[in-house]
């Protein structure tokens, strides 16, 4: 029987390479025999991550330091990741910044730039570096947000952000269905890490409660999301489990956004 998950002979380039969600699906791509290049903004950031994830820097993993909004940066990391791999399989646009909750007459509008550069700017910088190197059955996909399917008051750069990639998406779906590629978005829930303690710190603060029990009682299977479950569904996305799947918002949210 065919394995639709096998990876091998394949390149994943993963943009916000150190976060959680990026080492989970390198490591779960990687184990299917998937070649991987990771970029985040510091190179020590991606090392510590790999140290914890795999011991070692493995041959088939290259690490590359770039910003994602900056347009030279993303055409070194795909000519880096097409220069050592031949060519790009898979491009998970990944990389992201939370921002601030502010009412609207409040709400920095710096803040509101810097949260678009990396969420939109750095997602149509990725695909438009990337794609000329993608081939039939490649798969394009970009990490939205539960916050790309609803509104909450005050997270006007993140919401409106995770919208705006879907919109990016959606272009690129009807663009490149011709050649046989697949773009998708990837919609988490809350997920138990690190940028996520960030968020309900934020929002403790404006709530005057305890942001992690807010989210736990508003998604209906009670809990936050491993790093591990969303790899699960970047692998389905990635690999031919998904050959006829395009220009969908794929959740992956305990059933926060139902």
């Amino acid at each position: 029987m065919v394995d639709v998950t096998n990876m091998s002979g394949k390149t994943c380039l993963i943009t916000g390479g150190a976060g959680s969600i990026g080492i989970a699906s390198a490591k779960l791509l990687r184990s299917k025999g998937a070649q991987i290049a990771l970029i985040d903004l510091t190179y020590a950031a991606l090392e510590q991550s790999v140290k914890d994830a795999f011991g070692e820097l493995p041959d088939d993993v290259l690490l590359i330091a770039a910003d994602v909004g900056d347009e030279e940066d993303s055409k070194r990391y795909v000519a880096e990741t097409v220069a050592r791999f031949g060519t790009i399989s898979t491009l998970f646009s990944n990389a992201g910044n939370f921002g601030t909750v502010a009412p609207i007459q409040d709400y920095p509008t710096d803040t509101f730039d810097k949260v678009f550069r990396v969420h939109v700017r750095g997602a149509f910088l990725a695909a438009k570096h990337a794609t000329p190197h993608m081939e039939k059955g490649a798969s394009l996909i970009i990490t939205s947000s539960v916050a790309g399917l609803r509104g909450d008051p005050g997270v006007y750069g993140y919401i409106t952000a995770k919208h705006a990639q879907t919109g990016l998406m959606r272009c690129l779906a009807k663009e490149l269905a011709p050649r046989g590629i697949r773009v998708n978005t990837i919609n988490p829930g809350p997920i138990d890490n690190t940028f996520q303690k960030a968020v309900e710190d934020v929002l403790g603060e404006e709530i005057g409660g305890d942001g992690t029990e807010f989210f736990d009682q508003i998604i209906p299977l009670g809990r936050h999301g491993s790093p591990e479950e969303i790899a699960k569904s970047v692998l389905y996305l990635a690999s031919d489990q998904s050959s006829f799947t395009t220009g969908i918002t794929f959740s992956v949210d305990g059933g926060m956004g139902g």
